[in-house]
């Protein structure tokens, strides 16, 4: 079967989270939610999630979930997430503790067995030696979506002058498959309306030159969101010009369009004695499995031109990650 033409959009919208400025807040998440997913039947949903890694992750083991391409060939046997895998959501009965005098802890109902955050902070290993880093995520808005070549009716659709991934509710009859197509586990199926959702790049406020709500709403200014060939934008100068932004799974094929910049900084490994090490907390293999085999190089980069900051050189790249030029970290006007 010959591959679907998708369409090549006029300019591509790009998001880069810096994962060492994450500080877990969620705040990018109930952002997103309070905004996108709180009609009937999208309880379960967060277009939008912040979990930990290493960890299993939101739905559960996404990451083994298959989907995406294979020596460019669409995989269409990925794994249909159950409602367990994204976590039934559960209510606590305040009402009945705070005004009616139940005695007792006020416990949650249904019992809940996973949640979107349910392995927060644990990542491996035994305090202080214990290792994990915050993973934001949400629809990579690929330039090869698996989801848009899987779906038979044509439903999900390549925005032409912003390359977002929408799906068209109109057209949407409910087939499923481009919730198995994505590797990143990050198309929902509404059992109300019997449709699929997914995140739309908030594309009514991009119209407006403004940034997505998880963007703009995000404390740590860890998230930058631009037009790829805006030299001036802070996403072209770190995907494009200092190149220390990356893909999260690169393997999956679907060439995302959420980099990341991975972790390098943060606190050292430590002796039996509380001595700090220089071994490096977050292995590479973890980073490795998650960026793929070039992220050693990038690390180079951050790591030497943190060094020359820390001397009181100049590093443009240093500057850019602090936020010094916030301005290019948002989206310009689409002109």
């Amino acid at each position: 079967m010959s591959k679907k033409m998708i369409t090549t959009p006029k300019r591509q919208l790009t998001f880069i989270v810096d994962l060492n400025k994450c500080i877990g807040c969620q705040t990018c998440t109930v952002a997103c939610k309070k905004l996108w997913s709180t009609a009937p039947g999208q309880e379960f949903m967060y277009w939008r999630n912040v979990e930990t890694t290493p960890g299993l992750g939101y739905p559960k083991n996404w990451q083994s979930k298959g989907g995406g391409y294979k020596n460019g060939m669409l995989q269409t046997d990925g794994h249909y997430p159950t409602l367990d895998e994204y976590g039934v959501p559960f209510k606590y009965d305040f009402a009945a503790r705070l005004f009616e005098g139940k005695k007792g802890s006020v416990k949650p109902s249904p019992e809940p067995r996973w949640a979107p955050n349910w392995d927060e902070d644990q990542g491996v290993g035994e305090y202080p030696n214990n290792i994990f880093a915050y993973l934001p995520r949400m629809c990579n808005h690929c330039t090869n979506p698996a989801c848009v070549e899987a779906c038979p009716t044509d439903s999900i659709y390549v925005r032409a002058e912003d390359g977002l991934k929408v799906i068209n509710l109109e057209k949407c009859v409910g087939v499923k498959e481009c919730v198995k197509a994505c590797p990143y586990g990050k198309i929902y199926f509404n059992e109300t309306d019997h449709q699929s959702n997914k995140c739309i790049g908030c594309f009514p406020r991009i119209e407006k030159g403004v940034a997505t709500a998880c963007v703009a709403q995000c404390v740590g200014r860890a998230m930058h969101v631009g037009f790829i060939d805006d030299v001036n934008s802070s996403v072209y100068k770190l995907a494009k010009l200092w190149k220390v932004a990356m893909p999260l799974h690169p393997e999956f094929g679907t060439e995302p369009n959420v980099l990341y910049i991975p972790p390098f900084v943060g606190p050292a490994m430590q002796d039996e004695k509380g001595n700090m090490m220089e071994t490096q907390k977050m292995p590479i293999g973890v980073l490795q499995g998650l960026f793929g085999s070039k992220v050693g190089g990038v690390l180079a980069v951050l790591k030497a031109e943190r060094a020359k900051k820390i001397a009181g050189k100049k590093s443009e790249l240093m500057d850019i990650m602090i936020g010094e030029f916030s301005d290019s970290m948002m989206i310009s006007p689409l002109t």
